[in-house]
């Protein structure tokens, strides 16, 4: 029959040594590898650890890739531009599972092929790519902390291309670039408005709100937001 009396109190702490010293030599051996482990930043420049593409800040990304502006930027503009003249380009949403194909791909640095059949005759996979792209950078592509400045640049209805045009020159370098490369893109389509129905206003109601918010709830109503954004995405072919 077992006993359930409680061993003796010099067996039990006897019993529990090696399963201390087995973990005493565990934290040692862990201590000494995150000791020697390198910076995260050389593992990266070492491209042994690699960032997401989605989700991560606009500067790190470009300082990361050795790239002037986001591939991703690069890849589906240049695509658009060429196949993607269509109506409702930029309004219409594409398959979820190419997109989420998609976003996989280049989040593992992967460069897809958007001439494949699926992703041509789903454009708006594409389009819908790009948007989800900025949509998710945690500072915005005009920043947060411009965000005010250029609400009070569209408040001044005499000076309100100079001084639109001055606070984009505010721009963080990364942002600067990425906001004209990208308004230069969506200037082009905008001149086929006639056979896309996405002229510059509807341009500028699909891309506002990846492109321009505020971090937290502020003194603007959410429609005299909403027209704020309008009418600065209106004049910002200040940069062209």
């Amino acid at each position: 029959m077992t006993s359930c009396c409680p061993e003796p109190l010099a067996t039990a702490a006897a019993s529990r040594k090696p399963l201390i010293r087995k973990h005493g030599k565990l934290l040692s051996f862990l201590r000494t590898f995150f000791s020697h482990r390198p910076p995260r930043n050389q593992l990266k420049q070492s491209g042994i650890v690699k960032e997401r593409v989605f989700g991560c800040d606009l500067g790190e990304h470009l300082l990361n890739s050795g790239h002037d502006v986001p591939l991703l930027l690069k890849s589906c503009t240049d695509i658009i531009e060429e196949f993607g003249i269509v109506h409702g380009i930029y309004r219409l949403s594409g398959i979820t599972s190419n997109i989420q194909k998609l976003r996989l791909a280049f989040d593992e640095d992967r460069v897809p092929d958007l001439t494949e059949d699926c992703y041509l005759q789903d454009i708006h996979s594409i389009s819908s790519l790009l948007k989800m792209y900025f949509r998710e950078l945690p500072n915005p592509l005009l920043t947060y902390q411009l965000y005010d400045k250029f609400a009070d640049a569209v408040r001044d209805e005499d000076n309100k291309l100079l001084k639109i045009h001055d606070v984009v020159q505010q721009l963080p370098p990364p942002h600067y670039r990425t906001t004209e490369y990208l308004m230069r893109h969506l200037a082009r389509v905008a001149a086929y408005g006639h056979e896309t129905e996405m002229h510059s206003k509807n341009l500028a109601i699909v891309w506002a709100p990846n492109l321009l918010r505020y971090s937290i709830i502020g003194p603007w109503g959410q429609a005299g937001r909403r027209k704020k954004k309008l009418d600065f995405f209106l004049n910002l072919k200040t940069l062209n």
